[in-house]
């Protein structure tokens, strides 16, 4: 067997991860797909690689600056990796250009239409200028630059116009200046039905009435992007709160890491801004199509032209929560588990009102990562502590890019009298548990929901995930734990039933991963997660397939894993799936472990298991236990979806073979809701009795 420390068997996690967001912008490509479904891809890719350069390619600026060699198992060093990103960025634009092109173009002929200023008729073309004059100019700066003008601070992700003037009268005095877009503005300017223009065109045609007594010689639109990390020294923080806060200011204030600007760009505006800027001229991106396309959402969502986009997918309410009947009442009965976005997130929401309202409840102790800014489950929290119910929320304030609604909801939350926890130092808290304490015949009873995703209802429509409600005996001394090692001092404890990193997750799930060894082609491991890096398990695994143990993974995003290795991982198979819904739930099936199915928080990355609290939960249930390996067998046998990732690291799309039947795992999932519910209200409404549960095949 080779070495297993041989950088050759690892693929690079930032490499691994350009790959994904290629997936995503494939989809743009797709000509089955409705148009505006398209477009949205679009907006999700810009979105995606505006965070990966404010996180990652910042981040590997800092490690290059420090000197650090190599940072992973790969050992590429972050100039290796940085000159890589660049070239591969550089190369795809034409990609993203071909995409927005041929997708504008099409939306046309449906009477939509996303153009500049100079494109319009004369009629809208009067109607824009007096928006312009009434909602615009008004609120816009013109910005000199000189000796006597600094150059002015630009915010992160901001759109901005450089131009270069010429003093109407003294065609030798030349200068710069810029406009910045205020972001309470929209990017693109919705005129008559169905024409949008892109601000930065109304505002070029009229930058001489801005700057009267000069003539505009060049301008151009450019966006910069800064670094967003926050680094947070916890362990001198009197008042974390306080902390995070001048933390978000100075994400404002980050380094410059990426300039994008029109084409053509004149090069003496261009030397202008980068006098100040800074930015390495790899990292600056010329395009020929609008920057910022993240904001084209406001387009996709024009419910006028809704039949260009997929038609929406209602989630259902199931059995055994189609019933008007306390959600304690069926927790009693039975385990249940709901597959979202398929199945409705309105349970979930209805476990934490009920609990607020009911008075034989106690306490609520639950963990907040990413919650929506009107979110529902946190004002139930807020009237149950002033209800006088004991409320205890961990509030993760370091969930990036989501700190300062996160610390909305913790004052709100404290002033309503909860016992509000931030967060652990040196850790985040990312695992999904609420807990409730509930009176039941003179007895104290345990009510819990775990799951893979977050409690926000909006993600809940569009991210798959777990949810499971149970009263198990097995999990109630380990939820008490768990949330009295975050509230309280605790060293090296662990949980017995459940699985909590960074103390347990890892060792339970290597030491499973070489159980499936002892029985080698009879071996059998399915992991589906979002990532997987951390080399550790990547080794076990590799040892596993060497045994002859079956190993499949369904990995959306990074793999750094290597499958197809003679000698090393023959018996290992990747594939990734990206469709309507991003995949996001992580279940894990480990043959001849008792059980055998597991649900989890966490992604099998160093983070995760070493530098986060998350959460492992055994499904004790049969049926629940079996429906998720369905799932699984499910989502493996995609054709439709699925991407196979190779020895090379080419991911190659898997097509139906001839004679065999496209299987789409997402939309079979919608089917499949669909017919179940149905069929429980045609029952309902005969009154006929509840038929024994199925499981897909």
């Amino acid at each position: 067997m080779s070495d297993l420390n041989e950088n050759t068997l690892y693929f690079n996690r930032e490499l691994s991860w350009l790959q994904f967001n290629s997936r995503v912008l494939y989809q743009s490509t797709k000509s089955d797909k409705p148009l505006l479904e398209r477009l949205k891809f679009l907006a999700i890719y810009a979105t995606n690689l505006d965070e990966f350069y404010m996180i990652r390619i910042a981040g590997l600026k800092q490690l290059y600056s420090a000197r650090f060699v190599s940072s992973g198992a790969d050992e590429m060093t972050p100039l290796e990796q940085l000159e890589q990103i660049r070239t591969y960025l550089h190369g795809e634009k034409e990609n993203l250009e071909n995409s927005y092109r041929t997708i504008t173009k099409k939306l046309s002929t449906h009477g939509l239409f996303i153009q500049k200023f100079h494109d319009l008729p004369t009629e809208l073309k009067k109607e824009a200028g007096e928006f312009f004059y009434e909602n615009i100019f008004p609120v816009i700066i013109p910005i000199a630059v000189d000796t006597t003008h600094p150059f002015p601070p630009l915010n992160n992700l901001s759109l901005s116009l450089a131009i270069k003037l010429q003093d109407s009268s003294d065609p030798f005095d030349i200068k710069f200046a810029m406009i910045r877009i205020p972001r309470l503005l929209p990017r693109f300017i919705h005129l008559s039905q169905g024409i949008y223009i892109t601000i930065e065109s109304l505002v070029r045609e009229y930058i001489e009435d801005i700057f009267p007594g000069y003539d505009v010689l060049a301008t151009t639109t450019f966006r910069v992007t800064r670094n967003a990390d926050i680094v947070i020294e916890e362990e001198e923080a009197d008042d974390f709160m306080e902390i995070l806060q001048q933390g978000l200011r100075l994400r404002r204030k980050g380094a410059f890491v990426r300039l994008e600007i029109e084409e053509n760009c004149d090069q003496e505006l261009l030397q202008f801004l980068n006098t100040y800027l800074k930015i390495n001229e790899k990292d600056i991106y010329e395009y020929a199509i609008p920057l910022n396309i993240g904001t084209l959402w406001d387009i996709v969502s024009d419910k006028a032209f809704s039949h260009l986009s997929v038609a929406p997918h209602v989630p259902k309410q199931l059995p055994p929560f189609d019933q008007n009947e306390s959600i304690f009442k069926i927790i009693d009965r039975e385990d249940a588990m709901i597959l979202q976005p398929y199945e409705s997130f309105e349970p979930v929401i209805k476990f934490i009102q009920d609990a607020a309202k009911d008075p034989k409840v106690l306490s609520i102790r639950m963990t907040l990562y990413r919650v929506g800014k009107n979110s529902p489950i946190v004002q139930a929290l807020i009237d149950a502590a002033n209800n006088g119910k004991q409320v205890t929320a961990m509030v993760e304030l370091k969930a990036r890019f989501d700190e300062e609604n996160n610390l909305i909801w913790a004052k709100a939350l404290e002033e309503a009298g909860a016992h509000v926890i931030y967060g652990i130092p040196g850790f985040k808290v990312h695992a999904k548990i609420a807990q409730v304490i509930r009176k039941s015949h003179d007895k104290l009873k345990i009510y819990l929901h775990l799951s893979t995703g977050n409690y926000n209802e909006s993600t809940a429509k569009i991210y798959t995930d777990i949810s499971y409600f149970t009263s198990r005996e097995e999990f109630r001394a380990d939820s008490i734990t768990f949330f009295h090692i975050l509230t309280g001092f605790s060293k090296n404890k662990k949980l017995s039933n459940l699985k909590m990193s960074p103390m347990q997750m890892k060792e339970s799930l290597l030491e499973m991963i070489k159980s499936e060894r002892l029985y080698k082609e009879k071996g059998r491991i399915i992991a589906k997660m979002n990532s997987l890096v951390d080399p550790d398990v990547i080794k076990a695994l590799y040892k596993a397939s060497n045994e002859g143990v079956q190993i499949d993974l369904i990995i959306r995003g990074i793999c750094c894993l290597k499958p197809g290795v003679a000698g090393v991982s023959e018996n290992i198979r990747v594939i990734s799936i990206v469709g309507k819904y991003l995949e996001h739930s992580r279940i894990f099936y480990f043959k001849h472990s008792a059980p055998s199915l597991y649900i989890s928080s966490a992604d099998w990355m160093p983070r995760n298991l070493e530098k986060r609290f998350e959460l492992m939960t055994p499904v004790y249930e049969e049926s629940l236990a079996l429906k998720l390996l369905d799932l699984l067998n499910l989502q493996l046998n995609d054709n439709v979806l699925a991407w196979e990732l190779q020895t090379s690291g080419d991911y190659l799309l898997r097509k139906a073979k001839e004679g065999d039947k496209a299987i789409n795992s997402q939309e079979f999932l919608e089917n499949y809701v669909n017919k179940l519910y149905k069929s429980s209200k045609k029952r309902a409404a005969t009154n006929a009795p509840a038929k024994k549960k199925k499981i897909f095949r």
